[in-house]
């Protein structure tokens, strides 16, 4: 007995989230074809905006090459001064070596 109780139970439970996952699925078709003529008047606005979106794009991506570049120079620009500052030395004295 208890372990039909325990199948029982089981199904029970089982149909419940059927019932879940099919009550969400038909939410989301209808919320879809709700939206579907908002999106079609929709289009004409998006295809006017493209070419701003596109130049907002090109900037946004030649900004963080600036800044890529940027960071890269400040990095290995004092890098550079001490090897600079190490190499100086031997250079000074080979150069009153010779």
């Amino acid at each position: 007995m208890l372990t039909l109780m325990a199948l029982f139970a089981l199904l029970a439970a089982g149909a419940v989230l059927a019932l879940v996952v099919a009550v969400a699925l038909v939410l989301k078709v209808a919320f879809y074809a709700l939206l579907l003529p908002f999106r079609l008047i929709l289009l004409p606005l998006k295809l006017m905006l493209l070419p701003i979106i596109i130049v907002v794009v090109i900037v946004k991506v030649a900004v963080l090459v600036a800044v890529v570049v940027g960071a890269v120079i400040a990095v290995i620009i004092p890098l550079v001064v001490v090897g600079l500052l190490i190499a100086a030395p031997f250079v000074l004295a080979a150069s009153l070596l010779t």
